[in-house]
């Protein structure tokens, strides 16, 4: 039996080469590209799609949709790494930390949709609280995070790497009109009863995250401090190979958070907080915008959907 066939449309773009180069050298399937004067012809795609086994999309949402409306053979599975299905209701959500039952899901799934890079940090901190009945689910969350300008996609390292490249700001926030793709995909996969209020920003260096999300003591159960949020967290992930909490002691002792400091990697860290006397805990997530935001995550559910091959 050969191996599978393992189709990735959209190779050129920063999630597409990534996850091109951490597959590369791979003898348990077959990896396949289109050729560059045949990535913008439909027909040859859509031979494509159709003839592999999993299909990676690296594309633009409406290029995503059209990849997948052109499927007619149903023994093709897809993960798609853009946006276009991630509150989809017939799709399996990426994420294989989110739930006990989630890596089983993604495993038998025939359709694939990888998270967001924001919303990774954000549902991976907030669902097993929301979950858990420690933070309500109506609770009025503001979610804060700054991200390399990789997470702009090819313009972003284009424009600051590129052959007529500029430094890039030292900091900048956007999303200014509060409307960004992302607050739908947090608000249903972490179980919030209402949309919250996210401020990203980008930073001047490549890749990585840091997302932060604060939380007032006073407006949860009386019983619920920093360590509750804590223990909760650390029994969710407890034995997961590529989402860790840090202890509080370690936490407790740390000064600043570096982006920067898991790139490379699928892994990320989860950190709680706390300042019992003004009754303030932050919760924060690090990792690499690459990574387990995007390149990394999407070879994580596709080594899940090989064991079912």
């Amino acid at each position: 039996m050969s191996s599978p066939l393992v189709f990735i449309d959209g190779d050129q773009g920063t999630t597409g080469l990534q996850i091109h180069e951490r597959l590369r050298g791979r003898t348990d399937l077959r990896l396949f590209t289109l050729a560059a004067s045949e990535r913008k012809d439909p027909r040859r795609r859509a031979e494509a799609i159709n003839a592999c086994d999993i299909a990676i999309l690296c594309l633009p949402d409406a290029a995503a949709r059209e990849a997948v409306n052109a499927i007619v053979n149903p023994a093709v599975r897809v993960i798609d790494a853009s946006s276009a299905h991630r509150t989809h209701p017939d799709w399996t959500y990426g994420f294989p930390e989110m739930a006990p039952e989630q890596a089983a899901r993604i495993a038998n799934a025939q359709r694939v949709t990888n998270p967001g890079c924001y919303p990774t940090g954000a549902v991976g901190l907030l669902r097993p609280l929301v979950q858990a009945g420690l933070v309500p689910a109506n609770y009025p969350l503001s979610i804060h995070a700054v991200s390399g300008y990789s997470g702009r996609g090819r313009a972003g390292v284009e424009e600051y790497e590129g052959q007529d490249a500029v430094s890039p700001p030292a900091f900048q926030v956007y999303g200014l009109e509060l409307a960004h793709k992302h607050p739908p995909e947090i608000q249903q996969h972490a179980g919030l009863a209402q949309r919250p209020i996210f401020v990203p920003a980008y930073g001047a260096f490549r890749q990585g995250i840091v997302l932060t999300v604060p939380i007032a003591l006073r407006q949860l159960a009386p019983d619920v401090d920093g360590a509750t949020l804590h223990a909760c967290l650390a029994h969710h992930y407890a034995g997961a190979a590529h989402v860790h909490v840090l202890p509080l002691h370690e936490s407790s002792v740390l000064k600043h958070l570096d982006p920067q400091v898991l790139n490379g990697t699928n892994d990320m860290h989860l950190s709680v907080f706390s300042n019992g006397e003004h009754g303030h805990v932050l919760l924060s997530a690090v990792f690499d915008n690459l990574g387990k935001g995007a390149s990394g995550a999407a070879v994580q559910n596709l080594d899940l959907m090989l064991t079912r091959q």
